[in-house]
């Protein structure tokens, strides 16, 4: 996958590498009835758990015109497991690939402490709208996890157009809590 232009580039001070995605495109519509303009480049990973619900959401995310990358499962087989999806897709937003994930599992739970294994990836479970966008504009949140078998498909797809629309906000207070959580990943990695 390619990397982003330098314009969609930007020095992310939290964790001292570039990373794209969350400040790069700022004209959205109505970030609950409204997909966001731009075009970004968004991953989805499910499991069995929650590969029907994925599949309704990339069919909508290819109609809206966003750039898809599928990390699978691409059938629906009870014997998966889902950090064989989630944890590349993980790999893929901390590196600036993907803009931002959408990882889906049964409750959605198992995806989130998967995904959160990813130095740079900030995930959460997320089953309602506010947390959707605050997720985003206070905390950076970069990947969206949902249970496949506890939300339905309209209301995915609002969680969805809604984490997509948000933009961090960049303030000071919220640069500052994630610098620390940056400083606790290189503490725990024993990296620089």
């Amino acid at each position: 996958m390619e990397d982003g232009s330098e314009e969609q580039r930007a020095e992310h001070p939290a964790n001292g590498r570039e990373a794209s995605g969350t400040g790069a495109h700022t004209n959205c519509n109505d970030p609950v009835h409204g997909v966001a303009n731009a075009i970004q480049r968004i991953g989805v990973a499910a499991d069995h758990g929650g590969f029907e619900l994925a599949q309704h959401l990339i069919a909508r995310l290819r109609a809206a015109g966003h750039d898809l990358f599928d990390f699978g499962d691409r059938r629906q087989s009870p014997e998966d497991d889902y950090p064989d999806f989630v944890i590349p897709l993980a790999h893929e937003v901390a590196r600036g690939n993907i803009e931002r994930g959408i990882a889906i599992c049964g409750s959605g739970v198992g995806a989130s402490v998967a995904a959160n294994k990813v130095r740079g990836v900030r995930a959460c479970l997320i089953h309602e709208t506010f947390s959707a966008h605050q997720g985003v504009e206070d905390d950076d949140l970069n990947v969206i996890c949902l249970g496949g078998l506890v939300v339905g498909d309209a209301l995915a797809w609002e969680l969805v157009q809604t984490f997509l629309a948000a933009r961090f906000s960049g303030a000071e207070r919220h640069l500052r809590r994630l610098a620390k959580i940056a400083e606790l990943e290189r503490a725990m990695t024993g990296s620089s």
